[in-house]
């Protein structure tokens, strides 16, 4: 179970500007351009399909009629996969060691020494024009309200082009400057939700996000193109929205953070994590966890895996990264 945090070190790179760098800091989020390179982009295109097609659920590549919920794995939210091992597919990690990525989060954080979260993927296949459903916004932010400070940088490594129909993130301009006044102003007797959960996600009622709005913080559908990496101020109030076009979304997410942030327990923790291949939440550093079961449609999934279909090959800096080596 996820357990209350404590404030990691505080790492002052606020003055380190320069390329993404000023985005991030004065609005929240900010692009990385060609991080990945464009033929290796196509190639995760396809080893996601792969895995796809590894499920016997009747889904078809070639038959947008088989891109439904009946033919693919347990999701969420259109194509959020973080179950069946794919968290440790060999073609996650890879793209999580790919150099022009893991490059910008060490210029972001002044360190070579990483920790990368141990997260999912997102293939969102689009539905034919008519069965297309509207997006519900899930307003949220990914860090503990308690902790104050940039203490995750998330990340999504793009694989296909996302524009404004597209799906993708969408953010709320500026609202990680806003985040410790909402968190101040809105006392518990005011909200009993606010501020009381232990771990580093907090939801938004639509009044909540109008709060934001209300203070400057603009709604922004992040548009990037393939091989472009998002990077964003946990803090900042963000969502993902499904695609009203036929542009298929192919990302993985990605959240590194300073292995200094980590203490001693979670560290060897993470790295047992790894090693049993489990999951984590965005947070590299605390508040690790596990799904123990899959449920799909309603009713356990008997193609529920612990392990990925193919393994990662363990370098030197694949098992830093994910805390299974010291640095």
């Amino acid at each position: 179970m996820p357990h209350r945090v404590s404030d990691p070190p505080v790492l002052d790179i606020s003055q380190k500007h320069g390329e993404f760098r000023d985005d991030l800091f004065r609005d929240g989020f900010a692009i990385v351009k060609g991080a990945v390179p464009q033929e290796n982009c196509a190639n995760y295109i396809e080893q996601m399909t792969r895995w796809l097609e590894r499920f016997p659920l009747g889904f078809d590549r070639n038959d947008p009629s088989t891109w439904t919920e009946e033919h693919l794995p347990a999701h969420m939210k259109g194509g959020m996969y973080h179950g069946y091992g794919v968290v440790h597919e060999k073609f996650v990690w890879d793209a999580r060691l790919e150099p022009g990525v893991v490059e910008a989060f060490e210029r972001l954080w002044g360190t070579k020494e990483l920790l990368v979260s141990f997260d999912g993927i997102n293939y969102t296949l689009p539905l034919p024009e008519g069965k297309r459903m509207p997006s519900t916004p899930w307003p949220h932010v990914d860090q503990n309200p308690h902790v104050q400070g940039l203490h995750c940088a998330q990340g999504i490594i793009n694989f296909a082009p996302n524009g404004p129909d597209d799906g993708g993130l969408v953010v709320l301009k500026g609202s990680h400057a806003l985040n410790e006044a909402y968190f101040k102003t809105h006392s518990k007797e005011k909200n009993p939700k606010c501020g009381t959960v232990p771990d580093d996600w907090h939801g938004f009622d639509p009044e909540e996000v109008e709060w934001f709005k209300e203070r400057g913080a603009e709604q922004v559908k992040v548009c990037a193109d393939a091989g472009d990496l998002i990077v964003w101020d946990s803090r900042t109030v963000h969502w993902n929205t499904l695609p009203q076009s036929d542009q298929k979304r192919s990302i993985v997410y990605a959240c590194y953070t300073p292995a200094s942030f980590a203490s001693a327990d979670d560290l060897a923790r993470k790295g047992q994590l790894f090693n049993d291949r489990h999951r984590t939440t965005h947070m590299p550093h605390r508040n690790f966890w596990r799904q123990n079961k899959i449920t799909r449609l309603g009713k356990e999934d008997p193609y529920s895996r612990d392990r990925p279909f193919e393994e990662p090959v363990e370098t030197n800096q694949l098992r830093k990264l994910a805390g299974a080596m010291a640095y």
